[in-house]
């Protein structure tokens, strides 16, 4: 059990200093802000210190003998470390904020970017709400211990060594019998450290815990309102909340014992010296004004272990914060792109599947043994039940994910030899959801790609039917969209999804999952006829549930528990009377 203590101990220790090396990595661009703000804080201290240096003189020298001549000049002195203390800490703690601010800046888009190189199996894993808490919450601790912490940590620990020098040169024994007290000092601030480091690390994951549900219950709120969860919603989150609640007050319980302890010894010092010292001037042996910067120097002496302990905890709640933030940068995209990748301008469009097994999870795989080849300008469509492996086909065809077993060719070279960036701007994929993102139509469309002008996206609109609809608007192809375009119906959105791909002009085209669906049906009779406009010249993968928008594809799939069961034209698998036939009938049937 001891040997164990001792091991997370040694890694607790190991870790502290692996997450403080990254941090100075971020550090280093900035060496010379950093150097120049610790400099400025050790001025500083040292104004400090020089302050009762001044007072005891003047004590001792002019007041108590009586003496005025020089008096003004050391009284101006006084005043004059008094302004540079506050010149010079005005420029410290400014120069500390744009220090702190540049390396949140790089630290966000660190994290930003390396989001962006992740899998989507990445995301599955990962909430929402708890990664929004490492790009702003984490980072935002970390910025206080960079503003208050690290940096005035140097001030800190310089004070307390200038002014325990300058105690111990006035008077030794008197220095010894104060210092006396610091042993119990020592032992409230380790039982402090040791608590106060696992309260934060658990307060860290209740604060992501709760911005995971947040986001989670904002983005399904119709459906909570729908259902009439919305009592079950607020209790859940009240559990979450309470469970926060209780971690942090574990914290404030911590300190609010902490800051009185060190107040009680602080005051058990100046007592000593009151004691010792005061006894020591009526004797002759020490001078008042010795006693009185000696009271001074001990008040200020525990003010920076005061500030320290509140770094400390500074200290511990960024540590915890780090070492998340630092766990994502550290988390190597599964999927990449060949360092020697093969290099494309423009594909024929040539698909072909060997063999394929693909499972999300071990070995469930939800494709077995796929076999199939799509020239160039063909078309496909793959059909079946929920969860028989439609949407996987697109998934491993794009390299959201990757594949276990086989090989999938495009143009006879496998996509893992294409650059993600290569491999994804020749396909095109037009959803069911689709996302669009606040801003303009014309930004929807052309995704913010400034290359593509308005005249080129207003053309592909026309193409593809949305022009109409888009006119219509207050303010056509410049009128903004809220999230998600909750402004425009479903098959309005699927009409601009066309645009997109008409714009992008990928040769290859991927329609996903039901894209003709939840829609009227002038809507739907100007889809099909931009389906089939972007259709042409292009190699396409369709995978919808309404089998009526797929009679005209070179050919028809049917998958079944990741296995293709059956395969031909529409009227070859109607004559086979097998699956796709029964599929068929029954939609008939619903539909008459």
């Amino acid at each position: 059990m001891i040997e164990d203590r001792h091991e997370e101990k040694a890694i607790e220790r190991s870790i502290d200093r692996k997450t403080a090396q990254k941090l100075l990595s971020y550090i280093k661009p900035y060496k010379m802000l950093f150097a120049f703000t610790v400099f400025l804080l050790l001025v500083t201290a040292g104004l400090q210190i020089l302050g009762p240096f001044i007072i005891m003189i003047a004590i001792d020298q002019y007041i108590t003998p009586g003496q005025l001549e020089g008096f003004l000049n050391i009284v101006l002195l006084f005043a004059l470390v008094i302004l540079l203390e506050f010149v010079i800490r005005y420029f410290q703690q400014y120069l500390t904020e744009i220090l702190g601010q540049k390396i949140m800046y790089d630290m966000r888009m660190d994290i930003f970017d390396h989001i962006h190189r992740m899998p989507l199996s990445f995301f599955d894993r990962n909430p929402v709400g708890r990664i929004m808490t490492r790009v702003t919450t984490d980072v935002q601790t970390l910025n206080e211990m960079l503003s208050s912490g690290i940096v005035t940590l140097f001030g800190d620990i310089f004070m307390i060594l200038g002014i325990m020098i300058i105690m111990l040169s006035i008077n030794l024994r008197l220095s010894l019998i104060t210092f006396s007290v610091l042993i119990l000092l020592a032992i409230a601030t380790f039982i402090f450290r040791s608590k106060v480091r696992v309260t934060f690390k658990i307060i860290r994951a209740k604060i992501s815990a709760i911005n995971s549900y947040l986001q989670e219950a904002i983005s399904g709120m119709n459906t909570i309102k729908i259902f009439g969860r919305e009592a079950r919603s607020t209790m859940e989150f009240r559990k979450l909340n309470q469970d926060y609640l209780g971690a942090y007050l574990k914290t404030v319980f911590y300190y609010a014992v902490f800051y009185p302890i060190v107040t009680l010894i602080s005051t058990m010092a100046i007592a000593l010296i009151i004691w010792y010292g005061g006894g020591q001037v009526i004797r002759g042996v020490l001078t008042f004004g010795i006693l009185v910067a000696f009271i001074q120097y001990i008040e200020r002496f525990f003010h920076p272990i005061s500030d320290l302990s509140e770094k400390f905890g500074i200290l511990q709640e960024a540590i915890a914060a780090s070492e998340r933030i630092f766990n994502i940068l550290e988390t190597k995209p599964s999927i990449t792109s060949p360092k020697n990748p093969v290099k494309v301008n423009k594909i024929k469009g040539d698909i072909s599947f060997e063999n394929v097994w693909f499972s999300y999870n071990g070995d469930d795989y939800v494709l077995k043994d796929i076999n199939f080849k799509l020239g160039s300008g063909q078309s496909i469509a793959f059909v079946g039940a929920t969860g028989s492996g439609k949407t996987s086909i697109i998934n491993i065809l794009n390299r959201f994910y990757d594949i276990q077993m086989g090989n999938i060719l495009l143009d006879g070279v496998d996509i893992k030899d294409y650059a993600l960036k290569d491999l994804r701007k020749h396909i095109g994929i037009v959803m069911q959801d689709v996302f669009l993102f606040s801003g303009s139509i014309l930004d929807n469309i052309r995704l913010g790609d400034p290359s593509i002008s308005k005249e080129r996206v207003i053309e592909a609109a026309k193409y593809v039917n949305a022009h109409k609809f888009i006119e219509k608007l207050p303010q056509k192809y410049d009128q903004e969209i809220k999230e998600r375009g909750k402004i425009l119906s479903v098959g309005q959105k699927q009409l601009i999804a066309f645009a997109r791909a008409i714009v992008f002009n990928p040769e290859v085209l991927l329609v996903l999952d039901e894209a003709t669906s939840s829609i009227d049906s002038e809507i739907e009779a100007l889809i099909q006829d931009a389906l089939k406009k972007v259709m042409s010249a292009r190699t396409t993968i369709i995978i919808a549930h309404r089998l009526s928008t797929i009679k005209n594809v070179d050919n028809i799939m049917v998958l079944s528990h990741g296995r293709i069961l059956e395969q031909g034209t529409h009227s070859s698998l109607l004559a086979s009377r097998g699956i796709y036939y029964k599929l068929y009938r029954y939609q008939y049937q619903l539909q008459e």
